[in-house]
């Protein structure tokens, strides 16, 4: 993979793996069977069994190539690589494990600690959103700055981000709370909305996050924290 174009075709491989699985999961398990816990993941967090069962088949095509991985589930793969995977395998796990058809596989390719492409994929469907870091950046965000008549998504609220979260779902026009970082994430890159947030919290993880950063930036947008810091691997201080 040292051509910088077969990146592309390497994130299609795993993307595929993925929706093949969960289209698997859907059709042939119940709710139950799909939100099944066995265990905690890689970051610390309680594993479905959906989210194995995704996991593993994309797991197989990085394998085969030869990559470095940090995964949700699984945590950190070191194989010694140059080329790191960053994967969430399926982000909105609780949705489709209940039925509701709002995850999505996503990924991106990390070298030196530079995202270089990223691809996300809207699990059962043909939505993707893709970007390479050559790629001419497009205004293809609202362009929105101010809450005032803004169309918006938001983390659920926590006890912790209660007042927080209030204030930002009073000032906004319309809200939307999906369940799923990455989608949400993506539709501030196409413009079907104008932010998304997690007011007074900062729980999401680089896996989260590092997928759509890249996608967002082209786009137009911008990715940063509580605390008005832009995106990095380094551990948050």
């Amino acid at each position: 993979m040292s051509d910088m174009g077969d990146f592309g075709r390497f994130l299609d491989e795993m993307a595929a793996a993925a929706d093949v699985a969960y289209r698997r999961a859907m059709a042939s398990m119940t709710a139950s069977e799909r939100s099944l816990d066995i265990g905690l993941g890689g970051d610390g967090t309680p594993t479905m069994l959906l989210d194995r069962l995704i996991e593993e088949p994309v797991l197989d095509v990085i394998g085969l190539h030869g990559a470095n991985v940090l995964s949700e589930e699984v945590g950190w793969i070191d194989r010694g690589s140059s080329i790191t995977v960053v994967i969430d395998p399926v982000d909105g796990t609780a949705n489709s494990a209940a039925g509701v058809p709002i995850s999505a596989f996503a990924a991106a390719i990390v070298i030196d600690d530079v995202i270089v492409e990223s691809l996300c994929a809207w699990l059962g469907t043909d939505h993707k959103w893709r970007a390479h870091i050559d790629d001419p950046q497009a205004a293809t965000t609202s362009g929105r700055t101010s809450l005032s008549g803004s169309s918006i998504s938001l983390l659920r609220p926590r006890p912790t981000t209660w007042k927080a979260w209030s204030d930002v779902a009073r000032a906004a026009d319309r809200l939307r709370i999906l369940g799923s970082s990455v989608i949400e994430g993506c539709l501030v890159a196409s413009g079907a909305i104008d932010a998304f947030c997690d007011p007074g919290g900062d729980v999401h993880r680089i896996v989260d996050i590092a997928p759509t950063k890249l996608i967002v930036e082209k786009a137009g947008g911008c990715v940063r924290d509580l605390k008005d810091r832009p995106f990095t691997f380094e551990p948050a201080r």
